[in-house]
């Protein structure tokens, strides 16, 4: 059984999706349809743009959906349908590519989506009064205790838990600083702030929440053609109404992706196919379940191997 996911924010690089636009026609038209949903030249910025504009959160989220379905029209041109999946599952703005890829959001919503919701994370906090730090060599658990330890009146929530050597934690950056030296101090391999310009999935983010409950409420959620494997609850829905409910939670809320892999792996799940830029996912599923195969699709050749192991 195979699921396919989708990378979050963090796997940006220029030139991603470059070489699948120049090789299949109907990934070089994802790129168009979404510059023409933005009204901008995107697909410039993300070619042959500056790194430090593109990782600006209104840039990275929609430039990161269209390099995944670039990715999964490539897929389709050789053959490879998303119902051969099982499950589909994305890391935070992953939800929103997965959500295109399977049928339930349009690429063009998809993007404007995703432009709101980084323009709306981004203006929740100022810069610089918010942080996100990676907590290596805790589990999920211990981390919640650090944070709520630093916490001291401020906001310091597990945010992320990634896999089970590595959580981030998000708030107050006074209180993520202080998060760091408690869980050094309780045995942490590593715990390193984030180079991020927002602290993401926690309750700092409630005005962008609220940004996105009236934007989700304008657009046409159709039942995925698979299953969505949600990042804050960690099990499977379909239904649209609950899904445009846990895309408004998903901004405050927890990405539990070391539960939802270990949900896909326990309905039967063994080979991961991770559609877009980059190869963080795999890493984190190697980490969580050693048993499940994982391959990257970010590039023509990885399109035509991918093709031909599912043809076989």
């Amino acid at each position: 059984m195979r699921a396919f996911v989708f990378p979050g924010q963090g796997a940006q690089t220029i030139g991603m999706g470059k070489a699948l636009a120049d090789a299949y026609p109907a990934a070089k038209a994802v790129f168009d349809e979404v510059d023409a949903a933005l009204g901008q030249d995107l697909s410039g910025l993300i070619w042959d743009g500056d790194i430090a504009d593109l990782t600006l959160t209104a840039n990275a989220q929609p430039a990161l959906m269209a390099t995944s379905m670039a990715a999964m029209r490539a897929l389709e041109a050789e053959g490879v349908t998303i119902d051969m999946a099982a499950f589909v599952a994305g890391h935070s703005l992953g939800e929103y590519s997965a959500l295109a890829a399977s049928g339930a959001l349009s690429i063009g919503d998809t993007a404007r989506l995703l432009r709101a919701r980084g323009a709306a994370m981004q203006e929740a906090v100022p810069v610089g009064v918010g942080a996100m730090a990676a907590i290596l060599g805790l589990d999920f658990e211990a981390v919640q205790a650090v944070a709520a330890e630093a916490a001291q009146g401020e906001v310091c929530q597990a945010a992320n838990d990634n896999d089970p050597a590595q959580v981030v934690v998000s708030g107050h950056k006074a209180a993520v600083e202080r998060a760091i030296d408690i869980a050094k101090a309780k045995g942490a391999k590593r715990a390193l702030l984030l180079p991020v310009s927002a602290p993401f999935h926690c309750s700092l983010m409630a005005p962008a929440a609220e940004v996105m409950a009236r934007a989700l409420a304008e657009v046409e959620i159709n039942a995925p053609t698979v299953p969505l494997v949600a990042n804050v609850v960690a099990d499977a829905v379909v239904d649209p109404a609950m899904i445009r409910s846990l895309l408004v939670d998903q901004v405050t809320g927890s990405v539990r992706w070391r539960e939802s892999v270990m949900f896909m792996a326990a309905k039967g799940v063994t080979v991961v196919y991770e559609i877009g830029a980059g190869k963080a996912l795999s890493g984190m599923i190697k980490r969580i379940d050693r048993g499940i195969a994982t391959a990257a699709v970010g590039t023509p050749e990885d399109v035509i191997a991918v093709a031909a192991a599912l043809q076989e």
